[in-house]
This record gives C-alpha cells, sequence and structure tokens, in this order.
C-alpha cells in the first residue's frame, strides 16, 4: 500500500544553511555549463557539434528547474538574517527565460468542493486569477484529446485506490500555446482513513522535454551520418581496391626481353581512414611490346574521388593500349574530366617505356616530374608542357623523352608523398626523395627501393594518402 499523506502530518523543514549550499553549488555548475555551451560552435554540417550544444542545452534546463526547486524550498524557511546585516542579492544566472514560472500546485477539497491554486499554476495555465481555478472535473477540458483517458485513469487511481499520481500531459492554454506538464499529487486522508482532498504539483517540462528531444535527434542524425560515412568509406575501399592494380610485390615489364623494367609499387594511406582519396599507380605491358607507367590523383575524398579515380585509371589503360602517345592522351583525359558528370581537377603523369631502344616517353598534367637516379646521383627530368587535367578546356600537353641506361632507378610519385609542412616544403621533399641517390645504387630490386621510400615517408601521421612507383631498368 502506498504511503499516503494525512491532514494532521506536520512537515519537517530543512536545515537553512544545507539549502543556500546547494542553491550556491548548483548556480556555479550552471554557470560552468552555460560557459561551455556558448563555446560551441555549431555548423549546420556538423551533427557531432549539434548534438553537443543539444546536450548542453539539456543540462542547462534540467539545472534550471534544480535551481527553481531549492529556490522554491529556501522561500519556505524563516530568514536568516546576514553577518554584516545587509541583505544577500545574487543574480539569477539563468537569464530572463529561466524566469519563467514551471512550478504551480492545487488542492481540491473533496468534501467542501474548494479549489485552491497557487499563483504560479494560474500562470502555468494561462489562466487570469479572477476566472478562478478549475474544479478537478473540468480540469480535463483543457488536456489534448488523446491525453485526457491519462488523467482520468490518474485521478480515478488516487481517489479510489489511494495510488499516488505521477505522469505527463499536454494542455492548450487560453492563449493557444500548447505546454507539456508533469503532475504529481497524492490524496490527503482524514482521521476515518477516507480521502478528504487531493494536492498536486504540477510542472512545466515543454523546454526540457524539447531539449530532450534534440539531443535524441540530433543524436539520430549522428549516428545515421556515421552509418552513412562507414558506408561510404567501405565502398571507396573496395573501390580502390578493385580498381588499382592486383599485383603486389615486384613486376617484370615486358616479359622475357633484355632492357625490361622491374617494377613495384605501394599506397600510403591517409593517418585518418576515412581520407580515401583518388591516387592511383599503374604498370601494364601494352600489345606493342612496350610499357605503361603512370601514378596521378584526382581532388576530393571518398566514393566521389575513388569513382572518378577508377573513371580515369580505365580511360587511360584504353588509350593506352590503343597505341595513343602520352602527350595526346593527356589531352584526351582533360577533356574526360572536363565533361564529367562531378567535376574535379587532377594530376598525373604517364609514361610510355620501349626497351629496345630504353627510351621513356612522358608527358604530364601539373604533376611532380619523375625522377631519375643514374650512378649514385639523381635528378628531377625536366617537365614538359601540361596544366591540371579539369583546369582549363583545349589545354595542349607537351612530351618529352628520356634515353635510359642498364641500372637506372626511375621514381614516379602523388605530390602528397612529399607534402608540404612548416618546416619542409615540396622542394624540400623532393631533396629528400634524391638524396636517397646512394642506397639506390645498392638496391638490388625495385622493391628494394620502395621500401627505402616508404621508410623515410612512411613513418608518422600523414594527412593525405600518396602512391609511390619505382621502375629499374635491367641490363
Amino acid at each position: 500500500m502506498p504511503s499516503h499523506l494525512f491532514a494532521d502530518r506536520p512537515a519537517q523543514p530543512p536545515e537553512p544553511g544545507s539549502v543556500d549550499a546547494l542553491i550556491s553549488q548548483t548556480r556555479r555548475l550552471r554557470g560552468e555549463v552555460d560557459a561551455v555551451r556558448r563555446d560551441t560552435v555549431v555548423d549546420e554540417d556538423d551533427a557531432q557539434g549539434r548534438w553537443q550544444r543539444a546536450l548542453c542545452d539539456l543540462a542547462v534546463h534540467q539545472l534550471d528547474d534544480l535551481g527553481r526547486h531549492l529556490g522554491q524550498l529556501k522561500e519556505g524557511l524563516p530568514a536568516v538574517p546576514a553577518l554584516d546585516g545587509t541583505a544577500e542579492a545574487e543574480a539569477d544566472p539563468a537569464g530572463p527565460e529561466a524566469q519563467q514560472t514551471r512550478i504551480g500546485s492545487a488542492e481540491w477539497d473533496l468534501l467542501t468542493d474548494e479549489v485552491n491554486w497557487s499563483e504560479e499554476l494560474f500562470q502555468i495555465f494561462g489562466r487570469s486569477p479572477e476566472a478562478g481555478p478549475l474544479p478537478l472535473d473540468e480540469l480535463g477540458s483543457t488536456l489534448f484529446s488523446e491525453d485526457q483517458p491519462l488523467l482520468t485513469s490518474m485521478v480515478t487511481a488516487c481517489l479510489v485506490d489511494g495510488k499516488p499520481i505521477d505522469g505527463e500531459f499536454r494542455i492548450v492554454r487560453a492563449d493557444g500555446r500548447v505546454r507539456t506538464l508533469h503532475m504529481r499529487g497524492e490524496p490527503v486522508l482524514d482521521s476515518d482513513g477516507c480521502t478528504a482532498s487531493m494536492w498536486a504539483v504540477f510542472r512545466d517540462v515543454s523546454e526540457l522535454r524539447r531539449s530532450q528531444r534534440a539531443v535524441r535527434e540530433s543524436g539520430d542524425s549522428l549516428q545515421r551520418r556515421r552509418e552513412i560515412a562507414q558506408t561510404e568509406h567501405r565502398l571507396a575501399v573496395e573501390l580502390q581496391e578493385a580498381v588499382l592494380p592486383p599485383w603486389r610485390g615486384s613486376l617484370r615489364l615486358p616479359h622475357h626481353t633484355t632492357g625490361a623494367l622491374d617494377v613495384a609499387a605501394h599506397y600510403l594511406p591517409a593517418a585518418t581512414s576515412a581520407l580515401i582519396g583518388g591516387d592511383w599507380y599503374d604498370a601494364l605491358e601494352l600489345p606493342d611490346g612496350r610499357s605503361l607507367l603512370t601514378v596521378g590523383d584526382l581532388t576530393g575524398h571518398g566514393v566521389t574521388a575513388t569513382s572518378g579515380m577508377a573513371m580515369m585509371l580505365g580511360a587511360l589503360r584504353g588509350m593506352a593500349m590503343a597505341g595513343i602517345d602520352p602527350g595526346p592522351l593527356m589531352g584526351w583525359l582533360n577533356q574526360l574530366l572536363e565533361t564529367s558528370a562531378q567535376p574535379a581537377l587532377g594530376s598525373a603523369v604517364c609514361c610510355r617505356y620501349d626497351p629496345a631502344r630504353r627510351v621513356l616517353s612522358w608527358a604530364q598534367a601539373g604533376h611532380p616530374a619523375p625522377l631519375l637516379f643514374r650512378g649514385g646521383s639523381g635528378r628531377a627530368l625536366r617537365p614538359p608542357e601540361g596544366v591540371l587535367l579539369g583546369a582549363t578546356s583545349g589545354a595542349a600537353y607537351g612530351q618529352a623523352e628520356e634515353r635510359l641506361e642498364p641500372g637506372d632507378v626511375l621514381v614516379l610519385h602523388t605530390d602528397a608523398l612529399t607534402p608540404r609542412s612548416i618546416e619542409f616544403g615540396r622542394a624540400d621533399g623532393a631533396e629528400r626523395l634524391l638524396s636517397l641517390a646512394p642506397r639506390f645504387s645498392a638496391a638490388r630490386s625495385a622493391q628494394d627501393c620502395v621500401r627505402m621510400v616508404v621508410e623515410e615517408f612512411g613513418v608518422g601521421e600523414r594527412e593525405d594518402d600518396a602512391c609511390v612507383l619505382v621502375a629499374r631498368v635491367g641490363g
């Protein structure tokens, strides 16, 4: 059986000092939470930030409610004069919005039909004190029709079975505003154990429920974005793995020919796994016995970048197999990227190697030039004319040739391999690559050279992904 309140039971007031201490702690904590809320920068596209801001708003509303509860508790205590004889006044940090009345009380006398509402309850219901309080049987008229059965069942259980009231419902005020109220109440029994009256406390929880709803909705939005990001990342990885060359380790191009290339490549991911970019590398044997070497990069990350990379690499492979020279090939890639459904910018280098003459024909589009290592030293090849892919319509791309020698090492890489930083510029990164020349001379294979590059540039967190391809000319 619930413990009923009796009409003659005296109230036990709390100690004044303990309430003052709780009020001070609540105000201090509320100020700290509000400071965090103000510092939370909310961007329209930042689901994480909106969720954090909603949590702060919810915490502030709950602390405001706690402060008002404690304030009302203190009002029932006798005034304690300050030590210096002056009244202590503290500003409510909650601001004007928090001053809105959210708690009121009522009592319905079942014997005399007398109804008493506190001033705060009139304000909550938007009802004029001159209109008088609502009798218990008319209280439901202010509720939403779907909430009225709940109030009826709670009041009936309280008056008949002596059960306490604890529930929420929505009301429509006289001014048309909808508010959500939480009602708690109990029957008051007379000396014979019969219900003499019923009291209730109404708490306006509209702002609290709105804050909770904002937290829930922003949390759901954040979760959906995370799920979408995970799906897109998985698709980007699968697409990248499907498009990039299937070979791992070293590759000999062309097969069973003097002057053939020993080729090896490596993909260096970004420190953040979500940043799957549009970097590519490839090496394949052409129908005429020559070989294609290429690396490139498209702007952007995720599925858009990897799908664009797949389109570009597929077109590049097809045109190379058709015998199109590197210079004109770059022009066709530029036109393809310019007319694609998702415009982007790209850089690339395309090389065609003739093993019979040991001649490298190559073109570039706004890309770092290949590095040639010979006899313990290295240099960048002089680049022919070529702008970024997709930057301008009808761009012309030059073509250069370089005669290679047995033992030469050729290094192709995307620009993120040697990223700019406060300590190092792009030129410093190229110098670091060229400083590997003595080690390349002692290397036994292209795979050893790739391993040296990864040891030099693959350590530490990388802001963007990168590719490196090494080709070593055989005797």
